[in-house]
């Protein structure tokens, strides 16, 4: 029996199996998949290395959020990293013109100031109100303010499409201040305030991107685990949560191999409508999976891994996204098969083999799930023909639209790889390919909390669904989940004397 079972290895579940075995608990950790790490994974081909979610980070200069987060965690020092360019890490392109997004609140400032010199006021009431959002979650860890009595309820309620607009009536400023919503898939209608500041206020702190790639964070945290005593065990899919006979706690997990787990503790890092589906218990009221279950999910993706020819094209330092003439930057709400696609994100991703020249090429855009249907009840490589034959057509559409902006880009690719929003759902485990879980609604925020605790008193829930998506949100995720079994004050005196 192990003192905690961890229920997937994403990022949350690799940081509560860190966090708690370095407090000395025995701690297992059950994977489904061959590979660690949820959106974390990486894969090779052609000798170059792409992420499948996580393409960059903020907030990690010494002494920000991130930073002190990933010292606790012993990953300073041990990760490749590379800071993205500090006059421009984003690059957006509406009807034609560019507008660059720039590291350091003064430098933000002003570079955007050069597009809009009359629009300093908003802007400084903008960069004002992310530094008051962001700086609530520092606080959370350094002085240990109560989470859920910081800005994040009032601010939750607000929705960004509206803040913005309050700010300014200038439509080209509403853009570029709202363009980031891809980070979030974000929606006009329902994305709050909260979550579009603390997203873009750890960007523009500073962002960097992996060097080779993001899964070496799952692979540090998997050998520490294993260092403090705890075990990993790959290829072993959860089938169940079983109850004791008084129907009081969780007393084991029934692996689809027929194996059983047992543990005093169980986390579940798996998404939370998944989770419930595979827990049966009178504790757990129908109300409350409906809630769940009542929750929309985060649209998915569409996206195009390019190998490069080498020696090409060149490595840029910052990442690209592109919006269509007359399209609307929130992409989640204009949404059309028939016009696919309206926009893209782009980027190189950094490599140790040069920093003059990209090897490869990440392209990535919205995609609906309900397109896939057809084949959602086939397995990852067993998809057939007509599956292919859909891959191909859209990465051709994508590429096409590359092209318009990167011209002769077609001549230098040596190859090409796709993922859908079938792929997200068979390796990540999120509904329908969900890349950022569960949405936050800012018009009833209440509805979409998902707090760690639940109604079993030694089950618990972890993940992005937990907090908000991204590294620093799960981080912060993993900290309330382990809290609840080792105290918040004691695991944050950890954090800051680290």
């Amino acid at each position: 029996m192990y003192d905690v079972v961890i229920a997937g290895s994403g990022l949350g579940g690799l940081l509560c199996g860190y966090i708690l075995s370095q407090e000395g608990y025995s701690v297992c950790i059950l994977e489904k998949n061959d590979q660690l790490g949820g959106c974390l994974q990486t894969f090779k081909r052609n000798n170059s290395v792409f992420d499948t979610g996580m393409h960059y980070i903020g907030s990690l200069d010494e002494g920000q959020i991130l930073w002190r987060l990933f010292k606790y965690f012993d990953l300073i020092g041990k990760i490749k990293m590379k800071k993205l360019d500090e006059d421009v890490f984003d690059l957006f392109n509406f009807e034609g013109e560019e507008y660059k997004y720039a590291q350091g609140y003064n430098n933000f400032s002003n570079t955007l100031l050069q597009y809009f010199p009359n629009e300093k006021r908003a802007i400084t009431d903008y960069i004002e109100k992310l530094k008051e959002i962001g700086g609530s979650i520092s606080d959370f860890i350094t002085k240990d303010t109560e989470l859920e009595n910081m800005s994040r309820l009032k601010y939750y309620s607000i929705n960004i499409h509206d803040y913005i607009e309050s700010l300014t009536t200038n439509i080209k400023l509403q853009n570029v201040l709202a363009a980031t919503n891809t980070f979030y898939a974000g929606s006009s209608e329902t994305s709050s305030l909260y979550v579009h500041a603390v997203i873009n206020n750890s960007f523009i702190e500073s962002a960097w991107r992996f060097v080779d790639g993001g899964s070496q964070i799952a692979d540090y945290l998997a050998a520490s685990i294993i260092a403090n005593g705890g075990v990993i065990k790959k290829n072993s899919e959860v089938e169940k949560f079983l109850m004791n006979k008084n129907d009081s706690l969780i007393e084991s997990i029934l692996l689809s191999t027929g194996e059983y787990i047992y543990g005093k503790y169980f986390i579940s890092n798996i998404h939370p409508v998944k989770t419930f589906e595979k827990l049966e218990s009178k504790l757990i009221r129908k109300a409350y999976t409906n809630r769940i279950n009542s929750i929309e999910n985060s649209m998915s993706v569409f996206s195009v891994y390019i190998v490069l020819k080498e020696d090409s094209f060149n490595y840029f330092n910052y990442n690209y996204y592109h919006y269509e003439k007359g399209g609307s930057i929130w992409g989640t709400n204009i949404y059309d098969p028939e016009k696919w696609p309206v926009g893209y994100m782009l980027y190189t991703p950094a490599n140790s083999k040069s920093e003059i020249y990209a090897d490869s090429i990440t392209a990535i855009t919205y995609m609906k799930y309900d397109e896939l249907k057809k084949w959602e009840n086939t397995n990852i490589e067993r998809r057939g023909e007509e599956y292919k034959d859909f891959k191909r057509k859209k990465a051709e559409q994508l590429i096409d639209l590359i092209e318009i902006k990167f011209p002769g880009i077609r001549s230098k690719i040596k190859a090409y790889y796709t993922s859908t929003p079938l792929t997200y759902r068979d390796y990540t485990g999120t509904v329908n390919g969900s890349i950022y879980g569960l949405m936050k609604d800012c018009n009833n925020p209440l509805k979409s909390f998902v707090i760690p605790r639940t109604k079993i008193p030694n089950f618990f829930l972890t993940g992005q669904n937990i907090n908000i998506h991204g590294v620093l949100g799960v981080s912060i995720g993993a900290l309330m989940t382990c809290s609840e079994l080792i105290g918040l004050k004691y695991l944050l005196n950890k954090v800051n004397n680290a």
